[in-house]
């Protein structure tokens, strides 16, 4: 997770990071283009982070893999209930 970030904190489980298929669904999804298919491997867009909305639908494409952590706050953003 980004460490010097001032809002937000984006991690990746380490048994997804690898998977090509979630690195590319992960760069379709996210409205503000914080993920990036580097390689086969989920990326992340260092400078994009702190422009997250909120919207989990990381986290919902991922299954939960991805967790979106409010800095500023001290909460985790939750997938809802679908």
């Amino acid at each position: 997770m980004r460490t010097d970030a001032i809002f937000i904190g984006i991690e990746v489980e380490d048994s997804v990071a690898g998977d090509a298929a979630l690195a590319a669904k992960l760069e379709e999804v996210c409205p503000v283009d914080i993920f990036a298919s580097e390689g086969g491997k989920v990326g992340i867009n260092e400078g994009n982070v702190d422009e997250c909305i909120l919207c989990a639908m990381c986290i919902k494409a991922s299954d939960g893999a991805v967790t979106v952590h409010k800095l500023y706050s001290g909460e985790t953003l939750a997938p809802s209930a679908s």
